[in-house]
């Protein structure tokens, strides 16, 4: 289930591994935000030839599964208050994070986008990071994301948010693509992957890799290190969790082109999302898309902004494991913000993003927080 462009601007020279590379004026020149060669409009050729007749067709099965999950994801919410495990439910939360940065760092920033470099070992463990998402081989997932950014807001995007939220969070998997992703997707440049043989493994064994790594590891390991009951460790830590990654990754899609401003490029429709927090990195997306090559997916740094993607990746750079970390320059953004961007949006305080990110970290655990209150009075045995 992928949710996310073509990567943009020539990469950078080789450097060390805390060293990140700034992005020169003429780089930045070179990089658009839509690449849309003869890309689509309202459903017609920008040359005047008129797009297929579309037909929404939904795929019954999909939703079928979508309430399966999300069906599953509820009552794992209910196991997870009132019966698991405490160190089940950290658990649950730890493996959650590790998948969003296998999408995150691995499937988005390093594979798609090319915005940083990784030694085999960070290759390995991203790849299998991303298997615990279980949205789709990163081979798919690439390439239906670098046809989000080359034609990002037309028929041809996969997740087209001009279709409306619930098309862009979920509805576009449930029904058959548009005739216009499937033929621009062909036009995508994909030989960078097709040569990568950790790459061509993964798709190859998706299938298995999934049932180990998505499912066995994660229902076991609270079973036999401190005595969960497999039923609890399945509906918590493969289900629920499985819905909460989906979801948030599904954010960056919908609410990152809707809800927010756009510092950046007011011509576009990602936006830095207002509640960006939610997305672990992914949700300044107005200037993900002015800037997909840099390795933050953000003009601030990780302690500047609640970022802990660009923190995992700067932490790996620090042992030499991540290297030539692309990274816009100051001038260039700010040139950026002055030809294209609103010049009434106004920067976020280090100390709001801060206290919003906490809430937001609150938020998440709040449910398993009054489900071990309510623990302690005994009641929850009549529930």
């Amino acid at each position: 289930m992928a949710f996310l462009g073509r990567p943009t601007g020539r990469l950078a020279p080789a450097g060390a591994a805390r060293e990140r590379t700034s992005v020169t004026m003429t780089e930045l020149s070179t990089t658009k935000s839509h690449e849309n060669d003869g890309h689509l409009k309202n459903g017609v050729e920008i040359n005047g030839k008129p797009a297929p007749v579309y037909k929404l067709e939904i795929v019954w099965r999909n939703v079928i599964l979508m309430c399966i999950v999300h069906g599953s994801a509820l009552y794992g919410l209910y196991i997870g208050m009132f019966f698991a495990k405490p160190m089940t439910i950290f658990y649950m939360y730890f493996v959650s994070l590790l998948s969003s940065f296998g999408v995150q760092c691995g499937a988005h920033r390093l594979w798609c986008h090319r915005t940083y470099k990784a030694k085999l070992p960070l290759q390995i463990l991203l790849a299998f990071m991303h298997i615990l998402a279980l949205e789709n081989d990163i081979y798919e997932w690439s390439r239906d994301h670098r046809v989000h950014h080359k034609y990002s807001e037309t028929d041809a995007d996969p997740h087209n948010a001009k279709r409306g939220f619930f098309f862009a969070h979920v509805g576009w998997l449930l029904c058959r693509k548009h005739p216009q992703v499937l033929e621009k997707g062909k036009t995508v440049d994909m030989s960078d992957l097709d040569r990568d043989p950790l790459i061509q493994f993964q798709r190859r064994f998706y299938i298995p890799l999934v049932a180990l790594i998505w499912g066995v590891i994660p229902t076991y390991t609270p079973y036999y290190l401190w005595g969960e009951s497999l039923w609890n460790a399945y509906f918590t830590c493969v289900m629920l969790r499985y819905a909460f990654t989906l979801n948030v990754t599904w954010c960056v899609n919908s609410a990152a082109h809707l809800w927010g401003n756009k510092p950046y490029d007011k011509s576009i429709n990602p936006v830095e999302c207002s509640i960006r927090h939610l997305m672990f990195g992914e949700g300044f997306h107005n200037y993900h898309h002015t800037f997909p090559w840099d390795y933050s997916a953000s003009e601030f740094g990780a302690m500047d902004v609640f970022n802990p993607a660009t923190m995992f990746i700067d932490l790996f750079a620090k042992i030499g494991w991540a290297y030539d970390l692309r990274k816009a320059s100051d001038d260039v953004v700010k040139g950026r913000q002055r030809r294209s961007g609103d010049e009434h949006s106004v920067r976020s305080s280090k100390v709001f993003e801060i206290a919003t990110a906490l809430i937001t970290l609150a938020l998440i655990y709040a449910p398993f927080a009054i489900g071990f209150a309510i623990r302690q009075t005994g009641y929850h045995g009549q529930i």
